[in-house]
């Protein structure tokens, strides 16, 4: 299944094609971060990307002329609208999954700074008016990452 490179190109069989190839990687993707693997979902970042934005100007030029959609053969509209159901579906499926994998990122990236900090705290002086002392640390945290 290859899309079209041209979008002059890119008539309902086509965007139908498009839709279940790019629905295809995205759940590869999600599956690779539900299984906290997501090197596995760089190597096809490529693809999706190149494929979004076909869909994306696909779905454009689609709103534009309605008319081929109300003529198209309701077949092929069943079809087209089954793979954009399955479509939303997936993107939901991959949000969730890289929202858990942006909290657990997040929170192991601030256990290893706490842990930093916690063993660069040093005692300056001896004596009842000793203190901690801690050093600046060079993990910089970005609570909005």
């Amino acid at each position: 299944m290859n899309p079209p490179a041209d979008l002059a190109d890119l008539g309902l069989d086509a965007m139908l094609e498009l839709t279940e190839r790019l629905t295809a990687l995205l759940a590869d993707q999600a599956r690779a971060f539900e299984q906290h693997c997501p090197q596995d979902a760089a190597a096809s970042m490529p693809d999706v990307t190149r494929l979004a934005n076909l869909y994306r100007a696909g779905s454009a030029k689609a709103r534009l002329e309605r008319g081929a959609l109300t003529e198209a053969d309701p077949d092929l509209r069943r079809r087209l609208l089954r793979a954009t159901e399955a479509f939303e579906a997936v993107l939901d499926r991959q949000g969730r999954a890289l929202a858990a994998s942006k909290v657990v990122t997040e929170g192991l990236v601030k256990a290893i700074a706490d842990e930093i900090a916690a063993k660069r705290a040093q005692a300056v002086g001896y004596g009842p008016k000793s203190a901690l002392s801690t050093a600046a640390t060079a993990i910089t945290l970005n609570q909005r990452a």
